[in-house]
């Protein structure tokens, strides 16, 4: 059974073109794909959250899925975001996805509808796994997302009942959740962090031992990230360390939290990914279009915050950012210093 390789894999961004974003621009992914295989990361996740997933046609899905395993063509690991709230739709996305060659899916829980946890397992995941027994079956789980969650004796008891179920992708944010995971699942079970900001504490928290990261900011610096994961693979505290103060600005800008002022008072403003990383992206001259609608674009103090978090990589770690202005022939400096080019990525009212 093929085993998710320990690493760096990214949650690939869906590139758009258009005002609209309303074509996917293949040529564009083709480069993108290119520029994560250059960055030594270990696999690509195609259409989770960060592809937009919600927002693609199902043609779209199934293509852009089929694109990126044809690109990637084994140099790494490549992932299929496959999960839906129907396990009919779900059954219908892994079976192309399949079919196209991936080494594994991503199952995200179903959302909105909120099964239980027992009713995710024996419902959802377990069908599937059963039914594509050949490729690797990896629950997402996210309650913040989706408002229910598969919990770790039902992750434990879906790992035995289906051998291809070997990892998981944890984005719940508690740790003794993944303890908890770890402790039932056993010690050769994958537990991969879905969220950049806590992956070094959770790679080096012996009780969690996750070996790895499905990451968002990797889109950005796959090279420094994939290493960063390397040095909390080999046990090396001081490259970790140091890389994890470096990547910290990139890192808390997965979602970024404002405060806005309206006609009628102050309200709160969350920009969740993947519209902070795909601003950024299109700051620095990554050929990645917008966000399609009902995201839309960052405020003017988001967006400040965004070029805060990119102005201070660059002065103080410049090596994390330049592979982009190597890849694709831009000026990072002059991009993260006129107004030019971003002064249309944000709301001015």
């Amino acid at each position: 059974m093929y085993r998710v390789p320990e690493g760096c894999h990214t949650a690939g961004v869906t590139p758009f073109a258009g005002a609209d974003g309303a074509e996917v621009d293949y040529a564009a992914l083709r480069e993108l794909v290119e520029f994560q295989l250059a960055g030594g990361v270990a696999g690509i996740l195609a259409v989770g959250t960060t592809g937009e997933s919600p927002t693609v046609t199902w043609a779209e899905h199934t293509r852009i899925i089929a694109e990126t395993a044809g690109i990637v063509g084994g140099r790494a690991c490549t992932i299929a975001g496959t999960g839906s709230n129907s396990t009919a739709e779900s059954t219908e996305s892994t079976r192309h996805a399949v079919r196209n060659g991936v080494n594994a899916v991503l199952l995200v829980e179903p959302y909105y509808n909120g099964p239980s946890s027992i009713e995710i397992r024996r419902e959802y995941m377990a069908p599937l796994a059963r039914e594509f027994a050949d490729v690797q079956v990896i629950p997402y789980v996210i309650p913040g997302r989706t408002g229910t969650q598969l919990l770790p004796e039902d992750l434990a008891l879906l790992a035995e009942e289906c051998p291809n179920v070997r990892c998981v992708k944890e984005a719940t944010g508690n740790p003794d959740n993944m303890r908890r995971t770890r402790r039932l699942c056993g010690p050769e079970f994958q537990i991969f962090s879905g969220d950049d900001g806590i992956t070094a504490s959770m790679m080096a928290d012996e009780a969690i031992g996750a070996c790895g990261v499905i990451s968002v900011m990797s889109n950005v610096a796959p090279a420094a990230v994939s290493r960063l994961t390397r040095a909390l693979l080999d046990g090396d505290a001081v490259e970790a360390d140091r890389l994890s103060a470096a990547l910290r600005p990139l890192f808390d800008i997965v979602t970024v939290k404002t405060q806005e002022e309206s006609a009628y008072g102050p309200r709160a403003c969350k920009a969740r990914n993947p519209l902070p990383v795909k601003t950024l992206m299109r700051v620095l001259g990554m050929p990645v279009g917008p966000v399609r609608r009902p995201l839309g674009k960052m405020t003017e103090r988001g967006l400040q915050v965004v070029l805060d978090a990119a102005r201070a990589v660059w002065a103080a770690n410049p090596e994390i950012l330049q592979p982009i202005g190597d890849a694709f022939g831009v000026d990072i400096e002059r991009r993260l210093s006129e107004s030019e080019y971003w002064q249309d990525l944000c709301y001015h009212d």
